[in-house]
């Protein structure tokens, strides 16, 4: 999958990653790049088109649809987290985290999935999708890894049409998601650098950082050991 040339979507592309896939997408030569978000206002990268898109609702989605019309590829970039844990007081939030990481994601990649033949998608999942760490990211990290499930799914089915569909999975990036944490964050622009040179090289999983990656190695092993010390089994 080659960028330039191509027309392109970002789901939540308004700050953090979804505004840097959008800028690096232009910065590779996409002819075309509809940065969406909720409220499209907030969008503020020269060269894209602005289009509004919220993926938890169907009109919306429908009608982003119908604005585009073909498409090279998706990036579904959207997600919430709301520190819900699983077994606090309300299912509120743990539902709001799957209405957008997993049905939304599922929703705009149903909506789009017939125009991408030959082209890409890349969803945005988590190293949470692998592992639980603390119980205000239940909610999320479950939200998460039906998210790569999804994407593996997708993957199959849209294996004869020849879509390419990857995963990008990563732990600690400098966005707002991450801002109450006081730890060493991968600049947004660094982690799309690495999804897009996965993308363009056909990789159907791309791990942006080191924690992520021992994470998705420790899943062979006893889950004992991993769980025995979550800091050294993280970073090493």
């Amino acid at each position: 999958m080659q960028i330039n040339g191509t027309k392109a979507l970002v789901t939540g592309a308004n700050r953090g990653l979804g505004k840097a896939f959008a800028e690096a997408l232009l910065a590779r030569g996409a002819s075309t790049v509809y940065a969406t978000a909720r409220n499209p206002d907030r969008i503020d990268i020269p060269g894209v088109v602005r289009l509004p898109l919220d993926i938890t609702d169907s009109a919306s989605i429908g009608a982003a649809a119908a604005e585009v019309g073909d498409l090279d590829i998706l990036i579904n970039n959207a997600g919430i987290s709301t520190n819900a844990p699983l077994l606090g007081p309300s299912k509120d939030n743990i539902r709001r985290e799957f209405d957008t990481n997993f049905w939304g994601t599922l929703n705009v990649t149903r909506a789009f999935a017939p125009r991408l033949a030959g082209g890409a998608i890349l969803n945005v999942i988590s190293a949470l999708s692998w592992y639980a760490f603390a119980p205000a990211s239940n909610g999320y990290a479950a939200s998460k890894a039906a998210e790569w499930s999804l994407t593996n799914g997708v993957r199959l089915e849209l294996a004869d049409q020849k879509t390419q569909v990857t995963a990008l999975a990563l732990a600690i990036a400098d966005t707002d998601m991450m801002a109450a944490y006081d730890i060493p964050k991968l600049p947004p622009h660094v982690v799309v650098t690495i999804a897009l040179d996965g993308l363009e090289a056909g990789k159907l999983e791309v791990i942006a950082d080191t924690p992520t990656a021992n994470v998705k190695a420790s899943l062979s092993r006893d889950p004992a050991l991993f769980y025995a010390d979550i800091p050294a089994a993280l970073f090493g």
